[in-house]
């Protein structure tokens, strides 16, 4: 290749093009419109570039030619920071078909750290993929990163919009590369990529990367293959009825996507069932078995992946034909990132959304779990403070009240902000002030409350549904699109002072954007819905099953958290076997798409507290009746509840009554009973019941009165209560009944959470 160095600009030109050809292996292959916008200002200019183009443009072949331009300069390593594993993969293998040495360094490679470490010091990567997380590795940061980033040649951003706390995947480990963004030097170009921003992300991004110095290239949104619908059906039945009717009517393969990963486990199992050839992939699945199922998408093996978001950024099929939600995702802007996976290299893809009532509440779930709260950072900063060395998330725990996933969000919050620091051994007060920015979290709260309402109106909306949604991510291509047109209202639009340029692979000249007609004419409202409504009886009938289905598995507590004694209940290590509960049994999940609909009504926190429904009792005997347990119950006794005594109390006497067992009574609270919220850690959840259930008299009498299944055994012990959540209150109840005389301790419950 031509030295760079003393290259012409037609030289260099032409140099990029043969390592696009060597990228993709087609000889004809071009640039599209922005691409080599994008490269020159990299590698001539040495500018720091925003690229906004939608999913399938080919971003990552600008980074990989501007590497190897840049290389061939003779710069260091690029840096890619990605967020995901399946994203790397993809990228790695891509890199390799062009000649680049691409390597990544995350949680799944450990074995390999010293040998890229041995690489990057004899200058032998040419690119490294890390993840956001691995900014702030101790090790990583102290170590190597401050070489990487003194010598890289390129720092890519990939999935840019994760810097945005106004994105829908806002990550606040992404905030870290403000930081890495100073520590380089002055000439070093930076790339940030993504497919799915709006204005104000776009805004934001950009001024994290540089502000004005930022070169912005954004492209259309609108992709000719995609034919939008939206079918409204009644209940969770009839969606998955439509499904199991009509998915192989669907072209090709592709993704069915659920809000929750029972609805995707459910969804995928009757499918399954009515003999489609699917699998279920969510954050739960680990990582072998989702390689195995994207390789099995990726060579038609499989119908369909019902997936969570687990399955988003990264994943690359351009014949992707179909992608199904059931449920809708919480904005547009996510809708869109999710969809634009399919029709990338096909004249058509379906894209169809099933929603459903519980999609709100959801939604509401998710936003709330992902802020941080004042009265939370501040007992983390004190707790730290008054420590006066590193605490780990565990040790925490047992200080403050916060569950272990929202700690430790908050404390990457904390450390990007600089009010603390992780350090070998964990995390570090750093004493610098920090104030809790209320006014911020309050526009961001009202931000995604605007979008989840903007996500109701496309469903409602009687236009064009390609135009709603490239008017609610701002395209400037669309006809007739102006600042202010977007549904999303008062939103600054302005672009930090960036250069702006819009392209489009059709467009003759780079800066001219290409202008849409604002009706795409294939959606279900330019013109007639393109999918089937029916659905047939058969299928009906097995969505029905399928939904009626009950029993989820209560596992016991095997060992008690740590650092109790600071919360004074003396309790270390494994709990003894002789005071624990055995496997239990509940109706449902809280989020399932058929008993979780109903148990939410019943359980909601301020639903009245009435006696059990009869089609509640009976799906309770169901379950019941389906255990196999080893040794059945001789005796059922209830948990005192402070918030649904009829409710707990009515659940216990039809068990007993159906089930002919004598009610022994029931566990009472002791100076008002459990304390705390769902939702908190562990070790408070535990200190909040301890000693707080008694067993009083008459359940003790009852206890001895009922026999053991064989000669000095107690008896086996049905324990009834209401809601699971952290499983500490029916911990305790099983040990104080043990301690009682009960043999055996089954807790029972009408739904589990999660």
């Amino acid at each position: 290749m031509t030295d760079e160095l003393t290259a012409s600009p037609d030289q260099l030109r032409q140099d990029a093009d043969d390592l696009l050809r060597r990228l993709v292996g087609t000889p004809e292959a071009t640039f599209r419109d922005g691409q080599w916008e994008a490269i020159e200002a990299l590698v001539a200019q040495r500018r720091r570039v925003l690229v906004v183009q939608r999913t399938g443009w080919g971003k990552s072949a600008v980074y990989f030619v501007a590497t190897a331009l840049r290389r061939s300069q003779g710069a260091g390593p690029t840096l890619i920071v990605s967020p995901l594993l399946a994203l790397m993969r993809d990228q790695v293998a891509a890199a390799e078909r062009a000649g680049i040495r691409a390597l990544t360094i995350n949680s799944a490679n450990a074995e390999e750290w010293t040998d890229i470490a041995k690489a990057l010091a004899v200058d032998e990567v040419d690119v490294l993929l890390v993840s956001p997380e691995r900014l702030n590795n101790p090790r990583f940061r102290e170590e190597q990163l401050p070489d990487l980033a003194a010598r890289a040649g390129l720092l890519v951003v990939d999935e840019a919009h994760c810097v945005s706390d106004w994105g829908h995947d806002f990550r606040p480990d992404y905030r870290r590369i403000r930081d890495l963004l100073g520590d380089l030097p002055d000439d070093t170009p930076v790339l940030g990529t993504t497919a799915t921003a709006n204005a104000r992300v776009v805004a934001d991004v950009a001024e994290q990367l540089g502000g004005g110095e930022v070169l912005t290239l954004r492209g259309p949104l609108a992709r000719d293959s995609l034919r939008l619908g939206v079918l409204r059906l009644p209940t969770a039945q009839m969606r998955l009825a439509w499904l199991v009717s009509h998915l192989d009517e669907l072209t090709g393969s592709g993704i069915i996507y659920t809000l929750t990963v029972s609805a995707a486990d459910d969804i995928a199992a009757l499918l399954r069932d009515a003999g489609h050839v699917v699998r279920a992939y969510t954050g739960r699945t680990d990582d072998a078995e989702r390689r195995a199922a994207e390789e099995a998408l990726r060579d038609n093996q499989v119908k369909a992946l019902v997936a969570t978001s687990a399955l988003g950024m990264g994943f690359d099929k351009p014949d992707l034909g179909f992608v199904v939600h059931v449920g809708a995702p919480a904005s547009p802007i996510a809708y869109y990132q999710q969809v634009g996976r399919a029709g990338r290299a096909t004249e058509r893809a379906d894209v169809l959304l099933l929603p459903g009532i519980e999609d709100v509440d959801i939604w509401r779930y998710f936003a709330t779990a992902s802020m941080p709260r004042q009265v939370q950072a501040d007992a983390v900063l004190t707790a730290l403070a008054e420590a006066g060395r590193p605490m780990s998330a565990a040790a925490l725990e047992a200080v403050v009240d916060i569950r272990r996933t929202r700690l430790e969000l908050l404390l990457k919050v904390l450390d990007v902000d600089g009010a603390v620091r992780r350090v070998s051994g964990g995390w570090t007060a750093t004493g610098e002030p920090w104030t809790y920015d209320a006014e911020r979290y309050a526009r961001v709260t009202a931000a995604r409350e605007a979008e989840a309402q903007s996500m109701l109106d496309y469903i409602a909306s009687e236009d064009c549904r390609m135009a709603y949604l490239q008017r609610v991510l701002d395209d400037p291509t669309l006809d007739g699109y102006a600042p202010g047109s977007s549904p999303l209202d008062d939103r600054d639009r302005s672009v930090g002072g960036a250069s702006y340029v819009v392209g489009d692979h059709a467009a003759a000249d780079p800066g001219h954007a290409e202008q849409r007609t604002g009706r795409c004419g294939r959606c279900d409202r330019c013109a007639e819905p393109w999918y089937p409504s029916d659905v047939s009886t058969e299928a009906q009938q097995a969505a029905t099953g399928q939904l009626a289905r009950v029993g989820v598995a209560i596992e016991p507590r095997a060992m008690w958290p740590g650092g109790m004694d600071r919360l004074g209940v003396d309790v270390r290590g494994k709990i003894p076997v002789d005071e624990r509960a055995t496997s239990g049994r509940a109706v449902a999940r809280l989020t399932d798409l058929g008993w979780g609909q109903r148990l939410r009504e019943i359980l909601a926190p301020h639903a009245a507290d009435e006696p059990v429904p009869d089609a509640v009792l009976t799906a309770c005997v169901d379950v019941l009746r389906t255990w196999g347990w080893e040794r059945r119950p001789t005796g059922i006794v209830a948990v005192g509840s402070r918030r649904r005594p009829a409710l707990v109390g009515s659940l216990a006497a039809g068990l007993a009554r159906i089930g002919r067992l004598p009610l022994l009574g029931t566990l009472t609270p002791v100076d008002g009973g459990p304390t705390g919220e769902p939702g908190g850690n562990s070790a408070f959840r535990l200190a909040g019941v301890w000693d707080r259930l008694a067993v009083p008299p008459d359940v003790r009498d009852g206890l001895a009165s009922v026999a053991g299944d064989t000669a000095g055994s107690g008896p086996t012990i049905l324990l009834v209560d209401d809601l699971v959540d952290s499983r500490w209150t029916l911990t305790v109840a099983a040990r104080a009944l043990r301690h009682a005389g009960a043999g055996e301790v089954l807790p029972f419950a009408l739904a589990v959470v999660a």
